[in-house]
């Protein structure tokens, strides 16, 4: 978690995003990327080709150069080094370019999430970052003082195609000195017996070197539930889960746990891509 890629509106929820991304930064000797992206409309794009409007849009990005460095200088940032990007293009795909770019190992990202034909039609820009992209993503839903991760739930059905994510999981909770709590959700769909399913994750977990972690087994109505339950229970400070990053029809009819947990719950999320 060397180089950590912080998104910002310049919003309260970008800002509570970058205290956290700041305390992970000094915690592990890193350094912070603010980027800022303008969305200039179709039309506006037209205009840089044409010269049409082009005052206006040096006066967007006047404007948010002088934000950014502002922002730059907030007390949080104090002995930390600090960059800046301001980039023409559409919010996620401007942040997964910038990420791919630089070597990011963390994406982190304020969000108020969405609800209801948003949420089905548009999704929030935090939503398409997290089906999309290959580093990990923090979602900071609210302002955290001090982000201590001392129980650190990650849900999963353990299988196979897991393994890899997983390697970053038990990366990020060792730095942390976190304890795992490893947790399989039982679902009337997809119900084990308990011994069963303790079986499957022990044999899981003996392939990696974990500090400190336990093996849950948790029944509800669904996934997402079970895990926001479970984590409520026992007062997580952090839920991890991995995305398989569906596209198209497939993420509409099917849907995706982690941009879901992103939309609903409001303990910090951080999602880990297969």
């Amino acid at each position: 978690m060397k180089k950590i890629l912080v998104p910002t509106d310049f919003s309260d929820h970008a800002y509570y995003a970058l205290k956290v991304a700041s305390q992970i930064a000094k915690k592990n000797g890193g350094e912070i990327i603010l980027l800022h992206m303008l969305e200039i409309p179709h039309q506006g794009s037209d205009a840089i080709g044409t010269g049409h409007d082009l005052p206006e849009i040096m006066l967007f990005k006047n404007a948010a150069i002088s934000r950014l460095e502002d922002l730059m200088d907030d007390e949080c940032l104090d002995g930390l080094k600090v960059s800046e990007i301001i980039q023409f293009e559409l919010a996620f795909e401007g942040i997964l370019k910038v990420s791919e770019k630089n070597d990011i190992d963390l994406i982190v990202m304020g969000s108020h999430g969405a609800s209801g034909f948003k949420e089905m039609f548009i999704g929030s820009n935090a939503e398409k970052v997290v089906r999309y992209s290959p580093v990990p993503v923090l979602i900071i839903k609210k302002d955290v003082e001090e982000f201590s991760v001392d129980k650190f739930v990650f849900a999963s059905d353990f299988t196979d195609e897991i393994k890899k994510p997983f390697a970053k999981v038990v990366e990020f909770a060792n730095k942390f000195d976190a304890e795992l709590e490893l947790a399989m959700i039982n679902t009337p769909s997809t119900f084990k017996p308990t011994h069963v399913a303790k079986e499957i994750m022990k044999n899981f977990v003996s392939n990696f070197t974990v500090n400190k972690y336990t093996i849950n087994i948790y029944n509800d109505v669904n996934v997402e539930n079970g895990i926001l339950h479970f984590a409520d229970h026992i007062n997580a400070d952090l839920i991890g889960v991995s995305t398989h990053g569906r596209k198209g029809l497939s993420h509409f009819f099917n849907g995706s746990i982690s941009e879901d947990l992103v939309n609903h719950a409001l303990r910090p999320v951080v999602t880990f891509k297969i």
